[in-house]
């Protein structure tokens, strides 16, 4: 997949309109992680060093289509400039006269962070007249937020049909990471798939089913295939409604020789809470008033075992509430399986979302290999579908 990218050429001196995701994590008014934030640095470095004078837009939470000032990216403005050193400006809305007049007054390599694009109800909608109002202060549109790419919004879609448009480093890194893994994995290929349900993973079970070398299956969502192979799961999550797609999926699995890898044990307690006592029991026999939590040391075994010939892992979904300590241990037993392969030469990508979450919280993250910055615009690029904000970008 070959993206348009920008030379130093197609934007100096412009007015570029910069699609960013600062949707950041927050707490009294503060920006407590980040990472989203430095993941944009190379693009911004670029834009900045080629005298673009850059605007830059985001969402932040869902303020439902209205001003919230406990959703203003005022304070990420402040934690770029922190990051940074740079002079961030600060604007008031993302739309309107005083927007073109601020973006006007930028020197070569300046820097305007507009107000949350999501206080505009007509951004969710795309709608053609917002986009317009959006677009009007620029001459170029550079797509860089891969992680809002899979959503058809007027500042990740709109814009980009009205503007020349590129796609920053931040896009071109996972377009490329995850294309090579989608499109061209090097066999044996395995797909490692967790986190709480089955109906998450259909569209990428269905699409990589041909191309993967086997699947390891852990996270609530294995309590539902436990379940539809007629074992017992106790308290465990399970979708009712999607055991027949299981079982499905475990015989055309079997007609093609293809493995899909339950947990043989699992770790089980009465409820989710820490400190709540917890035992390690065989997948088939989890006692009637206990849920499964987190995938046993025989599974970690076991799959260990399998991925050790791996050449290309795809990993998405925790195997377990990797929050506590007590249930985090399949996961990072996942997430070292990574670093390992890794080192032995494979390609292993991490999906973003919980799983991000995970390897970051176990230190993991420069270890593992490419670490997504889009959840959910991941698991649609793996289910193979076209993403609306990567579309626009795409060479003709």
């Amino acid at each position: 997949m070959d993206l348009r990218t920008f030379s130093p050429e197609d934007v100096r001196g412009k007015r570029v309109l910069l699609r960013v995701d600062f949707n950041v994590p927050m707490k009294d008014g503060r920006v407590t992680d980040g990472t989203r934030i430095r993941a944009h640095l190379e693009t911004l470095n670029a834009l900045r060093s080629a005298g673009a004078r850059v605007a830059l837009v985001s969402h932040l939470g869902r303020p439902k289509g209205k001003r919230n000032p406990d959703y203003s990216l005022a304070p990420v403005a402040e934690e770029l400039r922190r990051i940074t050193g740079w002079e961030v400006g600060m604007a008031e809305d993302c739309i309107g006269p005083e927007v073109a007049r601020a973006v006007e007054a930028l020197p070569a390599g300046g820097l305007l962070l507009l107000e949350n694009v999501r206080f505009y109800p007509e951004e969710e909608k795309n709608d053609p007249a917002f986009s317009r109002q959006l677009a009007a202060p620029f001459d170029v549109f550079v797509m860089d937020a891969f992680s809002a790419a899979h959503r058809a919004h007027a500042s990740t879609r709109g814009v980009a049909d009205l503007l020349p448009s590129f796609a920053g480093s931040l896009m071109v890194g996972e377009v490329q990471a995850l294309s090579q893994v989608r499109d061209h994995p090097e066999p044996p290929f395995f797909l490692i798939l967790g986190g709480a349900k089955v109906s998450d993973k259909i569209g990428v079970i269905e699409n990589m089913l041909d191309r993967v070398s086997g699947i390891l299956v852990g996270g609530g969502m294995a309590f539902t295939f436990l379940k539809a192979q007629g074992r017992e799961i106790g308290r465990s999550l399970c979708e009712e409604d999607k055991l027949d797609f299981s079982r499905e999926m475990l015989a055309v699995a079997a007609e093609r020789g293809l493995p899909i890898l339950l947990p043989e044990d699992v770790v089980v307690a009465e409820e989710i809470r820490e400190g709540v006592p917890s035992s390690v029991v065989p997948a088939d026999r989890i006692p009637s008033g206990t849920m499964g939590l987190d995938i046993g040391p025989a599974t970690q075994a076991r799959f260990r075992e399998t991925l050790r010939e791996a050449r290309t892992i795809l990993w998405n979904g925790p195997m377990g509430v990797f929050e506590m300590e007590a249930f985090a241990q399949g996961s990072r037993s996942v997430a070292q399986d990574l670093v390992a392969a890794r080192a032995r030469g494979a390609v292993t990508v991490v999906g973003g979302g919980d799983s991000a979450a995970a390897v970051a919280l176990f230190g993991l993250e420069d270890q593992v290999g490419h670490v997504s910055t889009g959840g959910g615009a991941s698991l649609e690029f793996f289910e193979g579908r076209m993403l609306p904000g990567v579309e626009p970008l795409l060479r003709s």
